[in-house]
Parts: structure tokens; C-alpha cells; sequence
């Protein structure tokens, strides 16, 4: 008697999945998938920099290591001295490196033999003034510098430039957007999904080099800031709708 009810019971639920099956499959096949578009743009703000970076320092060498040291460290103060002449803030200037090394003379068949040491000291400045710019690179050679790079001109707040590039970016593809939805006659529904990339990048410049001279027969360093630009890619996803 159990079995009778057991298999009647296997009976009837194996007719209720038969009967449920097509009402779940007319459900999936009710949804199509939605009507996607792609769009890529770009844009790019250019602006005028407001700082400039430069690497500068000193290389001296004597035949002891207290010389050479004494000697680069007079240099660098007098160096320091013009920078707070030339109205460069503390904070604007940042020792990057300081080092001592060993000069040798090397013979056949003999040990090598220091013949003095060679100092360097590099300083890292921030140029806030761009028309300080030539005028500072002048005054920190007259010092003593003998080794520049720079200058790399930048911007302090790169933000304010990439919200109005993303702007621009973002009205160029909902004007696409609603370009191709309106010539497929749809319409666009919503967003889906948005990824940028790309961004700030400051502008290099080539290295400025100069041996010491003196101050009647030097020249002023003519410095041009230029533009430096600020670009980004931005990809949205949009769904169309009819």
C-alpha cells in the first residue's frame, strides 16, 4: 500500500515540473538582452604652468674628504642664499642628495690609490614666479652650481584642469550618444557603465647646463613656460531603448 502512494506522489510531481518548465522558459525568453553602445571620447585643456621644477647642485673635489666637503658646503649655502634672495620659500627647496666618493689613479700591476674625494649635493627648488624662472638658474650658477636639469614646468592643482576636460569629455558622448540612438530611432535609457583613463602629465624640458662664468660676461637665460596640457580618455557604456 506505501508503494502505491510513493509512486503516485513520483507521479504527480514529475508532472508538476513538466507543467512548469515551459512557463519558465517562456519567462527566460521574454527578456532579451538589452540594446548596448559604446562610446570613446576625449579631450584636452592646455594652460599656462604656474611651477617650475629644477634639480640643481654642486660637484667639488680636494684631496681630502674634509676639503671637498668644506668646499661644496660653502658653495651650497651661498647657493641657498640667493635662492631666499630670489624670494624662494624654505619649503621650495628640498635636499635630494648628498655624496662623498673616493677619486683613484689605477696603474698596471698595482693597487689603485685615491688621489681625493669628489662631493656632490643636489637640491630639488620649486619656482612658483615663472618670470624667476632664467633669473634663478643665473644667480644659483654666479654661486658655485655646476650641474642643473631642468627646468619641468607643471601645474600645482591639475585638478581644476582634469574636471574641465572630464566635462568636455562627458558632453561629447551624451551628444554622440544621442546622435546614434536618435538615427536608430531609439533613445538613449540610461548609463551603464563609465571608465576613464589617461590624465595629468607634466611637460620635460631639456636639460640646462652651465659652467660657472663671471657675472659681467654672462648672459641672461631666457626661459619660455610654454603650455602644459592636461588629457583623458573617458568610455561610456549607454542602453538604448525604443
Amino acid at each position: 500500500m506505501k508503494n502505491k502512494f510513493e509512486t503516485a506522489a513520483l507521479l504527480a510531481f514529475g508532472a508538476a515540473i513538466a507543467f512548469s518548465m515551459p512557463a519558465m522558459a517562456q519567462t527566460c525568453c521574454n527578456n532579451p538582452s538589452p540594446s548596448t553602445l559604446n562610446i570613446n571620447t576625449s579631450a584636452e585643456i592646455k594652460q599656462a604652468p604656474d611651477i617650475a621644477l629644477v634639480s640643481a647642485g654642486v660637484v667639488t673635489q680636494a684631496k681630502t674628504a674634509k676639503a671637498a666637503m668644506a668646499d661644496n658646503a660653502t658653495k651650497m649655502s651661498a647657493a641657498f642664499a640667493a635662492l631666499k634672495a630670489a624670494g624662494i620659500a624654505d619649503k621650495d627647496m628640498q635636499t635630494s642628495g648628498v655624496n662623498l666618493n673616493p677619486e683613484y689613479v689605477y696603474q698596471e700591476n698595482k693597487p689603485p690609490v685615491i688621489k681625493g674625494y669628489q662631493v656632490s649635493n643636489t637640491l630639488s627648488i620649486k619656482i612658483r614666479d615663472m618670470s624667476k624662472v632664467g633669473p634663478v638658474l643665473d644667480a644659483l650658477v654666479l654661486q658655485g652650481i655646476n650641474q642643473i636639469s631642468g627646468p619641468t614646468f607643471s601645474v600645482e592643482d591639475p585638478d581644476k584642469a582634469l574636471d574641465k576636460a572630464r566635462q568636455e569629455a562627458i558632453d561629447k558622448a551624451n551628444a554622440r550618444a544621442n546622435l546614434y540612438a536618435k538615427g536608430f530611432g531609439m533613445r538613449v535609457k540610461r548609463v551603464m557603465s563609465i571608465s576613464e583613463s589617461g590624465g595629468y602629465q607634466p611637460q620635460p624640458v631639456p636639460m640646462y647646463a652651465m659652467a660657472r662664468m663671471e657675472k659681467a660676461a654672462m648672459a641672461d637665460t631666457a626661459i619660455a613656460p610654454g603650455e602644459v596640457s592636461v588629457s583623458l580618455q573617458l568610455n561610456v557604456q549607454f542602453e538604448l531603448e525604443k
